[in-house]
């Protein structure tokens, strides 16, 4: 409703290869990665309904063109191997729904962004995790920064250098209008919030 660019997800893989949406690796006690879809609908969320398979997710994202569905998918605590299995059903998942204009992908792994490029050349993706240079991701192939906040401010260069290379910059998780404005100032081109109409009310003022 709010028209925000884009609204994110995390996406996990279960041990009979379901693709599902939780934020943690354990869904109330069970750990995603170990159990089958089925095990999974043993518990209920707090409103009653099981947990989303990424299919029904975003088909349910699909209904709406203005916001775009930022794909986090997290990496697997079992071994690269099964992170990039995780990547490339991901990827076959979005063009049998022919959502690729619709979803944009994040990681904390980058062999699960590597993976998603070779895949997709055309994908956009951003990498998570902070520590590595604006130079460095863009040698290889990734097409943007989506560092903590905390990261632009121990790395005052990298900023600019982004924008010089033609990398995409996210700041996440900025809550406080302090840290807005100065991100803002500095032309970061997106900014995660749990706060959006928070930002979208600096925003206006800015």
């Amino acid at each position: 409703a709010l028209k925000c660019y884009g609204s994110e997800f995390d996406v996990h893989l279960t041990k009979d290869n379901i693709l599902v949406v939780n934020h943690d690796h354990d869904f109330f006690g069970i750990n995603i990665e170990q159990a089958t879809y089925q095990d999974l609908l043993a518990k209920k969320l707090s409103n009653g309904e099981s947990i989303p398979t990424a299919e029904a997710y975003l088909k349910a994202g699909l209904k709406q063109k203005h916001t775009k569905l930022i794909l986090e998918l997290k990496p697997s605590k079992l071994g690269k191997e099964r992170t990039e299995e995780a990547a490339e059903r991901v990827i076959n998942l979005v063009k049998q729904l022919k959502a690729e204009n619709m979803v944009e992908y994040i990681s904390f792994s980058y062999d699960a962004l590597k993976k998603i490029k070779a895949l997709e050349p055309k994908a956009k993706v951003a990498y998570l995790n902070g520590g590595i240079a604006p130079h460095k991701l863009k040698a290889d192939g990734i097409d943007g920064l989506d560092y903590h906040f905390s990261e632009y401010q121990k790395n005052p260069t990298w900023i600019n250098e982004a924008h010089q290379l033609g990398l995409s910059i996210n700041a996440w998780t900025v809550n406080n209008p302090t840290d807005m404005k100065k991100l803002i100032v500095q032309k970061v081109a997106f900014i995660t919030t749990d706060e959006p109409e928070l930002l979208l009310k600096v925003l206006a003022e800015k």
